[in-house]
């Protein structure tokens, strides 16, 4: 039997003040029979056991407090209203686990997946070494790959696992890198070569006999949102299919308490964290992947701990069988965590499904930072600080990276554009995919830089994954059809919208369905409608150009040229448009016309 592997250090919890936390319940039902939880023989445990499992998901390498509206939650208040709270930063995220455990003896800590990848630079600079540290203090006992874990390969990812120097970059410190004091899962990830998962599929918690066992999977459609080198010589298999299949040789085993760890997720009704998604019934305030994942895995699985869609909900979806189970997401960024509990029938040795209880909290910053992470992120930081500190740019407001077309986006769009021409003088246009643009850039100032100025460090947070930016020639009939793939096939049900370059213009008309939804007739570049057989020399990332998210007919073009890297570019062009005295404005995004 899978087990986690052997840790290093003791678990310790801090006692810290307590604070007042913001947070939304949901349960199945209420608490068991009063006899049956009273322990007539004080000496030996009782037969009911609450199990607290705290989870969290899509950290992506945050460890200091994300900016912006990445550092913010969405709250409902009681009149209907809503407001926005500040949340994350592992500092603080460490004090509200520490916090929550207390007075539970019986707590694991699980995650779901993308806890690192598309990081910051104080973590990805070092190839996500210090989050993994963090994490190893958090005292996180398990998690789910995600896509991103597949960012630099598998090879890397096993790294990450069992420790060792970097092959390329070497040791950071002097102190070889110790790697996860807890086991990743990929129970769908197939090496190619021996036909078997090339981590653990499963792992089983245990404590004074009570096990439960926990399924890893990130989903199936993984290789076509990595780059693929990064899953060469991998097949990942069907979600629901690996589930099922793992559950069973848990249960031979002996294990009946079974959560999935699901790095695929859904789309709440409500934008609001604490939002009622069993309202006005059981999980009808969610669609998306996970539905589907939710009412298909095997009823002997009792609780789904999901991610991927930086989504927050907690809900109930019917099993296969008919009985409500809990769903979860906890956002991103470490900006939330949940909090269930599942109780243990010790008789039965299965969770007793209608006595969970969860609910997601939001990790605010007004308790104390934990201080050995302080020192963690400390330590690092003065690594990293020589080269994330040096400006590169300077702006005059915030450019946020949210909405259907954001001003982030159209500005690594331009930035791109500007290079593509340095390259070749005939570069007509640039597109970049949405999911590319890690973060937004902010006014006020982090640090000592002052307010405007664009780091070296925020810049690379905003494009952290090293893709190329490559030249191509498309037909004017492959980029209609490229924009149309934004809203069909892969992406009808979730729409990609790619970021556009300055000069490109067109309406999206979201009253229509499917291909539709992009207008022919309103397709323009610099005016000009698009002539579907002419050719146009477009800039876009080594990502889009292999046919990524669901774009295969950017996969088409030819005659490439392969450029620097996209932060360079961006950085390139921050320097070439910015001074201290003429800063850059934030784009307009007004390009794409959007019908509701």
């Amino acid at each position: 039997m899978p087990s986690a592997p052997r840790r290093t250090r003791r678990r310790t919890y801090a006692f810290l003040a307590s604070a007042a936390g913001l947070a939304t319940a949901a349960a199945l039902a209420t608490a068991l029979p009063a006899d049956a939880r009273e322990n007539h023989h004080p000496h030996r445990p009782g037969r009911y056991q609450d199990v607290q499992l705290l989870s969290f998901n899509d950290l992506h390498g945050n460890l200091e407090p994300p900016s912006g509206s990445s550092g913010r939650v969405t709250e409902l208040q009681p009149d209907g209203t809503t407001k926005t709270v500040d949340a994350g930063g592992v500092e603080y995220l460490a004090t509200h686990l520490r916090n929550a455990r207390e007075g539970h003896p019986y707590s694991v800590t699980a995650a779901g997946g993308d806890l690192v990848g598309a990081s910051p630079l104080l973590s990805g600079l070092f190839h996500d070494e210090p989050t993994i540290e963090a994490l190893n203090k958090l005292d996180l006992d398990v998690t789910s790959v995600g896509n991103h874990e597949f960012d630099e390969g598998a090879r890397e990812l096993a790294r990450l696992q069992n420790g060792g120097c970097h092959p390329k970059d070497g040791c950071y410190t002097d102190k070889e890198f110790e790697g996860a004091g807890f086991p990743y899962l990929a129970a769908n990830v197939q090496d190619d070569t021996t036909g078997k998962p090339i981590l653990k599929p499963y792992w089983v918690w245990q404590k004074n006999g009570v096990k439960i066992g926990f399924i890893g999977v990130t989903l199936e459609g993984t290789p076509g949102i990595v780059s693929a080198e990064g899953v060469k010589g991998l097949t990942f298999k069907d979600e629901t299919e690996t589930i099922n299949k793992y559950a069973k040789a848990l249960q031979r085993q002996g294990v009946q308490s079974i959560v999935a760890l699901i790095h695929e997720g859904g789309y709440p009704a409500s934008g609001s964290y604490n939002y009622d998604c069993d309202s006005p019934g059981a999980g009808d305030g969610i669609s998306g992947p996970i539905v589907d994942i939710a009412k298909s895995v095997t009823p002997a699985v009792d609780a789904l701990v999901t991610g991927h869609t930086h989504q927050a909900y907690v809900c109930t979806v019917p099993d296969p069988s008919g009985r409500p189970r809990m769903v979860t997401s906890a956002s991103s960024f470490g900006r939330l965590y949940t909090d269930t509990t599942l109780t243990y029938d010790r008789r039965t040795g299965d969770i007793v499904r209608t006595a969970v209880n969860s609910a997601n909290h939001v990790v605010t910053r007004d308790v104390p930072k934990a201080a050995d992470i302080t020192d963690l992120i400390g330590k690092w930081n003065t690594l990293a600080a020589p080269i994330g500190n040096r400006p590169v740019g300077y702006i005059s407001g915030d450019i946020g990276n949210t909405g259907t077309e954001s001003p982030m986006g159209d500005l690594v769009a331009d930035a791109q554009l500007a290079y593509g021409r340095e390259l070749d003088p005939r570069t007509s246009l640039a597109l970049m995919n949405p999911g590319g643009v890690r973060a937004g850039l902010t006014y006020a100032a982090k640090g000592a830089e002052g307010d405007g100025v664009v780091t070296f460090a925020e810049a690379f947070t905003v494009q952290p994954f090293a893709n190329t930016v490559n030249l191509v020639d498309l037909t004017g009939a492959q980029l209609i059809q490229a924009l149309k793939e934004q809203v069909s096939g892969p992406n009808e049900a979730a729409p990609r919208i790619l970021q556009p370059s300055a000069g490109l213009t067109y309406t999206l008309d979201l009253t229509k369905s499917g291909a539709d939804r992009v207008l022919t007739d309103s397709i323009r570049l610099n005016g000009t409608p698009v002539d579907p057989t002419a050719t146009y020399r477009v800039a876009l990332n080594a990502f889009l150009a292999g046919g990524g998210d669901g774009f295969p007919s950017l996969g088409q073009g030819r005659n490439t040229v392969v450029g620097t890297d996209d932060l360079a570019a961006l950085e390139k062009y921050l320097t070439a448009n910015s001074t201290p005295t003429s800063p850059l404005a934030p784009p307009a995004a007004n390009r794409v016309t959007i019908i509701k």
